[in-house]
């Protein structure tokens, strides 16, 4: 079953991300914000989620799905859909090729199919649970980094301004002690690329459920160990993925330079 889950997964990010691909080539007509001024919406970003929810409804009449754009219906299977339509609105918004499909689907022990599409750069990340993962269907494996100092960490700052200074001084904190800071605008994308090897960790505060589904699973299936900063299960509030030798120094890297997270 797992196998025809991940079919339906990856058609149906490749359908929604030919469209938003051409639409954008095509040029945007409507742009809008949702929780602030940098949180942007366009009409891709809806036309995609119909897309995907509309498929998975027709495949999977059972299944509950819930979408960033509002997208939602109950079902009875046991079977729950996440969709980010398009991860890293604003990447698409400037024409900055990262930005992705997200499509995963979790059951009562956590996710179990995940897609990742990146139609600018003709990339698929996908994970069945317990089956390993891949991009363009070749295996892939995270980095085995040692130390923090070698490592290549990416992160993301919040829609809220007052959250942004908070996080520009963490990350201040942290700069020295690592070799390098990334900020791509893409969670999905983010957790894929420590997945397969692009970075060695990626953490973020304030996402939501669709913003991890998928790339947690395809994380975890490639040897990464996922979680909040101290250890945790994931949580939205809290990701935090690395290659597993740096997740602990981090996620302690993380707490101890965060003026907002109690270090008792």
């Amino acid at each position: 079953m797992t196998d025809h889950l991940l079919d339906i997964a990856r058609t149906l990010a490749h359908r929604a991300g030919a469209v938003a691909r051409h639409g954008r080539t095509s040029g945007l007509a409507e742009v809008g914000t949702k929780s602030s001024l940098t949180d942007m919406v366009t009409e891709y970003d809806k036309a995609c989620e119909v897309i995907v929810f509309e498929g998975l409804r027709a495949a999977r009449p059972r299944d509950s799905i819930i979408g960033e754009e509002g997208a939602r219906h109950v079902g009875d299977s046991g079977l729950t859909w996440f969709i980010d339509p398009i991860d890293g609105t604003t990447n698409f918004l400037y024409d900055v090729p990262m930005w992705a499909v997200s499509i995963g689907a979790a059951d009562a022990d956590g996710p179990l199919v995940g897609v990742v599409h990146n139609p600018t750069a003709n990339e698929t990340f996908t994970a069945i649970r317990g089956e390993g993962a891949f991009l363009n269907e070749q295996p892939i494996s995270c980095n085995a980094a040692a130390t923090l100092a070698t490592a290549l960490v990416a992160t993301g700052f919040s829609y809220a301004p007052e959250a942004r200074v908070v996080q520009a001084q963490r990350v201040a904190q942290m700069i020295h002690r690592i070799r390098d800071i990334r900020r791509f605008g893409a969670a999905a994308i983010d957790m894929c690329y420590v997945a397969c090897g692009r970075l060695d960790g990626y953490f973020e505060e304030n996402l939501h459920p669709w913003d991890i589904a998928a790339g947690d699973l395809i994380a975890r299936e490639a040897g990464c160990r996922t979680g909040d900063f101290r250890g945790g299960p994931i949580r939205p509030a809290e990701t935090l993925t690395a290659s597993p030798a740096i997740f602990e120094p981090l996620g302690a890297l993380i707490v101890g330079a965060s003026p907002t997270i109690s270090q008792d």
